[in-house]
């Protein structure tokens, strides 16, 4: 950039870039950054221009303006004035100063070229402040100065500019250089002026390159609402949130989307007039608008892969602010900056909070953070209260805006009504450390002043304010020094929505994934019931499937559309490495309690040894209910590129059985072999054992499942307190059949695998696995670093007990 350009008062974007964040500021100068090098990668950006550094120092020079700040300023820090006081008097001054000629000129020459460009005349622009110490890597000023949506005309123009400038000198702005210890005086202004995007025809939102609560970098995050983008900024909207694997968007055939989850999107920000002026304004959304996605699948992938360019471009994780032109239906990128928090989280320990008991489940939204906080409420509805806030204190409102900050930082933890994962409410929260429950709906109206509650951020995705005073754990795992071992250490998951807390763990794949989690916690419908509608006799469960599968107008997709998202969640977490899924297994009073299951379900004495496991999956009684299932594995491997997923049969009583198994996943496009796929069965029943060469002859390999083989060993009810004494995996009897089947599956080079709890309670029982050569052990997040140390033990000393 030449000695002259940077005297200019006014720059084009493709003219500057990130090495002029002390010219145009770190806003304009990533806006700059992208238009110069990112065009030619599909990215879009939309044209504009950028006041420079001098132009604000020239406009502070003609208006004497720097003596008014310093004595305000000196003021201030004496304690003479307030901080309120001090921002309004210096703003006061800014909005009286009058433009210089010459930077006047340049503002209205370029806004005209703009038009011209734009091929039209008078064109809408954003206008945008931009700090010159914006967005440094350890500091994120986003937020603390104002940007105007919706400007047209030259006198406009230059009224938004001046109350850019003015912006600089916020309270929240003032309080925020502070406390980073930047010199007020040395600060500058740049604004960006750039052509309106019709989103409030369309949509907006923001995404992450990186998942926001874990820092899982696998992963675009993307929210979205329609209207104008502010909303999602501000956190006044329950936005819809999107999730796209990146490893996998470089195939151009397949469709990673993870995640779909539809927000209530009540209102949208549009354009208005006010008084004869050009503004924005909220209104409600229809119907149609709420039940709709605000993005289709090719919009969600193109955004997806724009993320991946801009941080690959970056070198970093980036928060950036895209919009949807409603009359072209064009897409475009609007900001674009560094990710400040997950991305700079140190990686050696991991904590993990578990909830031991609780109260009454109050409020439920979105979770920021994993933390466990109890405490009482403050309620504070609105800005004008803050005041009232007690230090230590949950705070429960609406929804933030940079203004809470200061009270922000004196919480135990937050509570909103509003509000997605990119809000202002949950990006301060993570930047302060703080646990939060964004977008409960209706937390301001069912808790109280002084209420002693507890705020769960412990339980995946969805975040819990109970009642009272719960009680907690907390763990603490090293990661540093890990030892290596030649047993597989892998972990067993069930819960798509905290999946990525663990992708830290250094684990050899995912051991063991019940399917019947998955479906219980996210379908929560029997699929019988939606293969079969029409012989749901229940009214209110006809009512909930209705309400439940709305906007599917096949039933059976809604099912297989979720279960394969939710798998492709936990299959992600530590891709490529193997994924094991075992198809469903519940009991038959379990699959009655799903909706609509009562209606397909027996009755049976004993359901731990009934129609559960290979039984159902070929039996007319559930048989088509296997087909979705198929049907989801099929999706997760074929469509959305899910590879490493490995399929594993439950309680499969027979070689007989386990051939009509196999038959009926080929009919349904699970072809043992094809495309990779590879086919496990449990080990849980003594036939099993006795038979695993012929089993080894059918399937790639075996996961032992040590409670029900102690089960049946022993013939002990493992849910029994009576016999509890009795149900004991360490038995010389069930040692003696798991040596046995681990030695013939060795010998037929079919792998296995334990997936129990034996493991992680004894470090004995994992010493006798690495001596009769097991191949891997899959274990609970929360005992991977116990038994991997254990193991690694073990495989040094050479010895075990058999």
């Amino acid at each position: 950039m030449t000695t002259q350009m940077t005297q200019q008062p006014v720059v084009w974007f493709e003219d500057t870039g990130r090495e002029a964040v002390a010219l145009v500021g770190g806003k304009n100068a990533s806006l700059g950054e992208m238009v110069q090098h990112l065009g030619r990668r599909g990215v879009s950006v939309p044209p504009g221009f950028a006041t420079t550094a001098p132009a604000y120092w020239r406009f502070v020079e003609a208006n004497g303006l720097a003596d008014v700040m310093a004595a305000r300023l000196a003021d201030l820090a004496a304690g003479k004035a307030t901080l309120a006081e001090t921002g309004q008097a210096i703003r006061h001054a800014v909005l009286q100063g009058e433009w210089p000629g010459d930077t006047a000129a340049a503002i209205r020459d370029a806004y005209a070229e703009l038009c011209r460009r734009a091929g039209r005349a008078d064109v809408d622009v954003a206008v945008r402040s931009s700090a010159t110490a914006e967005d440094l890597p350890d500091a994120s000023f986003a937020g603390q100065q104002e940007t105007f949506l919706n400007i047209r005309g030259e006198a406009a123009l230059l009224a938004a500019c001046r109350r850019c400038f003015a912006s600089l000198f916020t309270d929240r702005a003032i309080s925020y250089r502070q406390a980073k210890g930047f010199d007020h005086m040395k600060v500058a202004l740049s604004v960006g002026v750039q052509l309106m995007v019709r989103s409030d025809l369309g949509g907006a939102g923001v995404m992450f390159t990186i998942d926001t609560e874990t820092g899982f970098d696998q992963v675009v995050v993307i929210d979205a609402a329609w209207g104008l983008g502010e909303n999602v900024v501000q956190g006044a909207v329950d936005p819809d949130e999107y999730q796209v694997f990146k490893p996998l968007l470089a195939e151009p055939a397949l469709t990673p989307i993870i995640e779909k989850r539809r927000g209530g999107k009540a209102q949208k920000m549009i354009y208005a007039t006010d008084g004869g002026e050009r503004a924005t304004r909220n209104v409600p959304t229809s119907k149609a608008e709420r039940a709709a996605f605000v993005l289709a699948d090719d919009d969600i992938l193109a955004l997806g892969r724009w993320a991946c360019a801009i941080e690959q471009h970056y070198g970093c994780p980036m928060d950036i602010e895209w919009a949807k032109d409603g009359e072209s239906g064009r897409l475009y990128v609007v900001q674009a900056r560094p990710e400040t928090v997950q991305s700079r989280r140190k990686a050696g320990t991991l904590k993990s909070y578990r909830i031991t008991s609780k109260g009454r489940r109050l409020v439920t939204g979105l979770s920021i953070g994993e933390a466990v906080v109890s405490g009482r409420v403050c309620l504070i509805e609105s800005a004008r209260d803050i005041d009232r806030f007690v230090d230590g204190a949950i705070l429960v409102t609406q929804n933030t805006d940079p203004d809470w900050v200061p009270v922000m930082k004196r919480a135990a933890a937050i509570v909103t009504d509003r509000g997605g994962r990119t809000s202002h409410a949950a990006i301060v929260s993570r930047e302060l450390g703080l646990p939060a429950v964004i977008g409960t709906g209706n937390a301001t109206h069912l808790l109280h002043d002084e209420q002693e509650v507890t705020v769960s951020c412990a339980e995946g995705d969805q975040g819990f304010v109970y009642e009272g005073t719960a009680g907690f754990e907390v763990v603490e795992l090293g990661l540093d020094d890990m030892p290596q071992t030649r047993t597989r250490i892998m972990l067993n998951l069930a819960n798509p929505s905290s999946a990525f807390r663990w992708w830290r763990l250094p684990a050899d794949g995912i051991g063991l994934v019940r399917m019947e989690f998955v479906i219980g916690n996210l379908i929560k419908v029997h699929p019988m019931a939606l293969a079969h509608f029409d012989r749901v006799q229940d009214a209110a469960a006809r009512e909930q499937i209705l309400e439940l599968t709305r906007g599917h107008a096949d039933k059976t997709e809604y099912f297989v559309d979720r279960l394969a998202r939710g798998l492709a969640r936990i299959a992600a977490a530590h891709y490529p490495k193997p994924a094991i899924i075992r198809m469903s297994d519940f009991k038959t009073n379990e699959y009655a309690n799903l909706i609509g299951g009562a209606d397909f379900e027996p009755t049976e004495e004993n359901p731990m040894i009934g129609f559960r496991g290979a039984s159902r999956y070929y039996s007319p009684a559930y048989r088509d209910g296997f087909a979705l299932e198929c049907r989801a594995i099929r999706r997760l491997r074929e469509e959305m590129g899910f590879a490493n997923v490995v399929v594993m049969i439950p309680f499969c009583r027979s070689v007989g059985e386990a051939d009509r198994v196999l038959a009926v996943m080929a009919e349904h496009g699970l072809r043992r072999g094809e495309n990779g796929l590879e086919v496990y069965v449990m080990c849980e029943i003594p036939s099993n054992v006795i038979l695993a060469k012929a089993f080894a002859e059918r399937f790639d390999g075996f996961s032992i499942g040590s409670n029900d083989l102690t089960q049946l060993v022993l013939g002990v009810d493992r849910d029994s307190e009576q016999l509890a004494a009795l149900f004991d995996e360490q038995d010389a009897a069930v040692k003696w059949m798991i040596a046995s089947v681990i030695r013939e599956a060795n010998a037929a080079g079919a792998k296995i695998g334990l997936c129990g709890q034996a493991p992680s309670d004894h470090p004995e029982f994992a010493a006798f696995l690495v001596e009769c050569g097991i191949d891997s052990i899959s274990v609970s997040p929360d005992s991977f670093v116990a038994v991997k140390r254990q193991v690694a033990k073990a495989e040094a000393e050479g010895t075990g007990a058999v």
